[in-house]
């Protein structure tokens, strides 16, 4: 069985594919024990920890993942890989256990950064006045 998700974070798309295998996990074609830097790696490999790792040995993982820093990447990742396990298993403790962790290992976090507007630097801030 094949199941694909997919998981956001601000530009970042991450697209996994879980099927039946013996534990590995690719990030873009490589294996997650190569993906720098260690905080990303950590932050990919979550929905494992909270499942328990025996679990990773039942299922291989394919993930693409583009736009975004590694920093995006790396949660984009965690939210595809955690919606596949769940998906894949269809195991409803699972999805509970991610819920009470942490909901953004189910659901995208919407949130992103606001354009740039004239008349300041940024998106809310405004450029002084040095008169008067």
């Amino acid at each position: 069985m094949v199941t694909n998700t997919s998981g956001k974070k601000k530009t970042a798309v991450a697209r996994a594919t879980v099927r039946d295998g013996e534990g590995r996990v690719r990030i873009n074609s490589q294996p997650v024990e190569l993906v720098e830097p260690e905080q990303a790696r950590l932050k990919m490999l979550e929905p494992f920890r909270i499942a328990g790792e025996e679990l990773r040995a039942d299922v291989d993982i394919e993930v693409n993942v583009e736009g975004g820093g590694f920093s995006g990447q790396a949660d984009a990742t965690r939210t595809a890989i955690a919606r596949g396990l769940v998906q894949h298993l269809s195991d409803a403790e699972l999805r509970d256990a991610y819920m009470n962790f942490d909901r953004t290992l189910l659901v995208n976090d919407v949130r992103q950064s606001e354009p740039k507007k004239w008349g300041g630097p940024g998106a809310r801030a405004r450029y002084q006045k040095s008169y008067r």
